[in-house]
């Protein structure tokens, strides 16, 4: 196959992954990069030709291992590996190959990271700080931290939100999260007070016309960005919690974490979140257990060791 075939190929790939299984943009130009390293290490930086199909294992190891060789994350290494998996699983669905010579490296072993998250007591003294319900920008911000803590959307999600999709009459958030999936998300009235003061300060303080039917928007009427929505977030968290990362994503485990403490059922939490897999959702309940422990260990007579 001549280099500019396979090239041709990892585009075909690159335009299924964005257009048939509707990835993100990011998730996209990450792929993009691996099989773009492979590619350079496989041809030696473009002296020879590509050719995935004649790639073997035992090739696909030797770049793994380079990698290895800089340092890269186990994280990092999972990640290019899966790139080539779902590369040649591509190349078997649509252009015959019959074996994925991808398959069997052995994924490096992922460290189990735990979610960072604020406490209750935290999150309240951050949502109960005064504000000015006056002003169009001080509302909305403290919208926009209460929105996340009490329906734990993802940052994407809720500057994607259309003003219709804000249903106060049903108290009920329609979501588009991963992959176009639409969800619906309950909130309760605290959060519905907020919504309906927000959009009668939207309306009288800012050009609403200009972002057409964008929910959140800044004071000129232009639709918020990722950038903004995470300042308002830390410079909120900054003071008033002690976690060491201070995000919307923070605010989403979070909520997560505080749901299942409080007893509610795993698969709901699941739902609410978005989460295709149960087994995503599960992380939060060793938070719960972690925490549990502490308290055990802090609390019973006979938790701790006596000395003596």
């Amino acid at each position: 196959m001549p280099q500019g075939g396979a090239i041709t190929m990892i585009e075909a790939f690159l335009k299924y992954l964005r257009n048939e299984l509707s990835l993100s943009a990011n998730t996209v130009g990450a792929y993009r990069v691996d099989l773009g390293q492979w590619r350079d290490f496989a041809t030696q930086g473009g002296r020879y030709e590509l050719r995935p199909e004649t790639a073997s294992t035992s090739d696909l190891r030797l770049w793994v291992a380079e990698l290895a060789s800089q340092g890269l994350s186990a994280v990092t290494l999972r990640r290019k590996v899966q790139s080539l998996r779902s590369f040649y699983k591509f190349m078997m669905k649509r252009h015959g190959m019959k074996v994925n010579p991808a398959e069997d490296i052995v994924l490096p072993k992922q460290p189990v990271e735990l979610p960072v998250y604020v406490k209750p007591s935290e999150t309240e003294a951050m949502l109960n700080a005064d504000f000015d319900d006056t002003d169009f920008v001080s509302v909305r911000d403290r919208l926009i931290l209460d929105m996340f803590y009490t329906t734990g959307v993802r940052c994407s999600e809720l500057l994607e939100l259309k003003d219709a999709h804000v249903d106060t009459w049903r108290g009920e958030l329609k979501v588009r999260g991963k992959r176009n999936k639409d969800r619906i998300v309950p909130f309760g009235a605290e959060l519905n007070r907020m919504i309906t003061l927000y959009r009668e300060l939207r309306d009288n303080q800012t050009d609403s016309t200009v972002a057409g039917d964008t929910f959140f928007v800044r004071r000129d009427g232009r639709a918020m960005y990722r950038k903004a929505i995470y300042n308002i977030v830390h410079r909120a968290m900054e003071g008033n919690v002690h976690s060491r990362r201070k995000s919307p994503h923070v605010l989403r485990h979070s909520f997560a974490t505080d749901m299942l403490n409080a007893g509610a059922n795993l698969t709901s939490v699941q739902q609410l979140l978005g989460h295709s897999s149960l087994s995503t959702t599960q992380i939060y309940t060793h938070i719960s257990y972690r925490d549990l422990k502490q308290n055990y260990q802090h609390a019973h007579p006979r938790a701790q060791k006596k000395g003596g």
